[in-house]
């Protein structure tokens, strides 16, 4: 699955390469991004976020408790009224897109051009939150049964349909901008179309129902409530950072934006994937009430966290420059626009180990069916984030934003982890103080090294695109042997990191 994400993500690259080439960080990027941002958040509430992580325990139990006939009665059900919740919430959307830029870019409301190209951008993307959640719907399926392939593959025809746009239909625009509004809105229907055939093949088609009595709909509705809130907490932040960020000056949204993918680049490939193949073996662990292999697997999770999101982390905060000059400095993203994304950047990175640990031992309460928890910690994040931002917001204007977000994962998954240990789901297995030395002492080294040798920003803007390319990976390929290396020198062995 980190596999098939990291194709995903690279094409992601691509894509937003393309973006920045013909946009920049001008009035119409901005515009977009704010139009893809807000059902893009609501497709992580409704669809990977709250509802996954209320539908995946369930869907498990049935898998291991009941025949396949009721596991297809359920996923009918909750088609149905997934389908009947999300196509209400999508009409409304499209009617209101101007109240809802109004809510989410208040700063816009001053730009009047600004304002109406993001309302009429919101009124084409706001129908992808209901083909997305769908094809989410259908991922939850898949995952379940094993077939985590299929969903890890579906997010790269999203990020084809939008260089599509952008390189060969934005020309026919009168506001080339909106070519990417269309894109959106195709690849939300291609990526649920893709997924159908998979599920035909596990007799797993859904065919929507609606039943006032379900049992399994019911519960899902129970868990999913309270979750709605509770695992969407970093994208709440994120459009919070958004609100603030359009009164700043014009950019602000877009450097956020472009540091925010970067960030999101190794929270894909290894946080996100990992959290989503851990969650079904958790739930049938929990289903079978075999807490050693819950336990287990928890710690497994957690060392891997460790030793792949620490260097990660100083990676992106020590290559930042020559990263974002070597993906964006080309067309309309200028040398400016390289420095401010890289402050928020080095800020967004600062918090990747916590935005790691937020999706992982969440898992370990999602895989109880308990929401509660979580969704009281994730209040405290939030209301730490929105202070943190009026503090931060002044003297460090768009930064100060990313740096809030980043200290508020931190909080949120140091009180998750507090509160595993406190209700005794989760102890700490031997080994743990080896194996924080030799993490420590390869990331130092690493560090060092990239420190030492990886160059002024003067020196990549007088490169070539090629020569930027060659040479960053130089230094990344480089960098990855040193870590791991030290990390052999040190003594670590795989079997030190082994699920048992």
């Amino acid at each position: 699955m980190g596999g098939l994400t990291l194709i995903s993500r690279i094409l992601g690259f691509i894509r937003d390469v393309v973006i920045a080439y013909a946009f920049g960080a001008s009035t119409s990027a901005d515009a977009f991004f704010i139009a893809f941002k807000i059902p893009n958040f609501m497709r992580r509430l409704f669809a990977e976020g709250a509802f996954a992580q209320a539908f995946t325990p369930i869907i498990s139990e049935y898998k291991t408790k009941h025949s396949h006939i009721e596991v297809k009665h359920l996923i009918d059900h909750v088609a149905g009224h997934l389908g009947s919740i999300l196509s209400v919430i999508t009409i409304i959307g499209i009617f209101t897109a101007p109240i809802i830029v109004m809510i989410f870019a208040p700063g816009f409301i001053q730009n009047e051009e600004k304002f109406d190209l993001t309302a009429a951008m919101l009124q084409i993307t706001f129908p992808y939150i209901l083909f997305i959640a769908l094809t989410a719907f259908g991922g939850a399926i898949l995952n379940t049964y094993g077939k985590f392939a299929v969903p890890a593959f579906t997010p790269v025809l999203m990020n084809l349909c939008l260089i599509a746009a952008a390189l060969w239909f934005a020309p026919y625009f009168e506001q080339p901008v909106l070519a990417l509004a269309w894109g959106v809105f195709v690849a939300g229907i291609v990526q649920l179309l893709f997924q159908l055939p998979f599920l035909y093949r596990l007799n797993l088609l859904p065919i929507p129902r609606l039943a006032k009595n379900n049992d399994g709909v019911k519960r899902v509705y129970r868990l999913m409530i309270p979750a709605l809130f509770g695992v969407s907490v970093s994208q709440i932040n994120l459009l919070i950072d958004t609100l603030m960020a359009s009164f700043l000056v014009t950019g602000s949204i877009s450097w956020l934006y472009y540091s925010d993918r970067l960030m999101e680049f190794p929270l894909a490939i290894f946080g996100i994937a990992l959290a989503t193949v851990m969650l079904p073996d958790l739930s049938k662990s929990v289903a079978r009430g075999d807490i050693e292999s819950y336990q287990n697997t928890l710690d497994w999770a957690l060392r891997w966290v460790l030793l792949i999101a620490t260097p990660s982390m100083l990676g992106l905060i020590l290559l930042a420059t020559p990263i974002l000059t070597t993906l964006f400095y080309n067309g309309e993203f200028n040398d400016h626009d390289v420095v401010m994304t890289s402050y928020s950047l080095i800020a967004y990175a600062f918090g990747l180990l916590g935005f790691v640990l937020v999706k992982v031992l969440a898992s370990g309460f999602y895989a109880r069916q308990n929401m509660k928890t979580p969704v009281k910690i994730a209040v405290v994040a939030m209301i730490t984030n929105i202070i943190l931002n009026l503090i931060l917001i002044f003297p460090l204007a768009h930064t100060g934003l990313a740096l809030a977000t980043s200290l508020a994962a931190i909080l949120n998954a140091s009180l998750l982890y507090y509160f595993l240990r406190k209700q005794g789901l989760f102890q700490v297995q031997s080994g743990w103080n080896a194996l924080l030395t030799r993490t420590f002492i390869a990331s130092s080294c690493m560090a060092l090294f990239l420190w030492w040798g990886s160059g002024h920003l003067n020196s990549w803007l007088i490169m070539g695109t090629f020569e930027r390319a060659m040479n960053l990976l130089f230094w990344i390929v480089v960098a990855i042997s040193v870590y791991f290396a030290s990390l052999f020198i040190s003594g670590f062995r795989l079997h030190h990191v082994r699920l048992k």
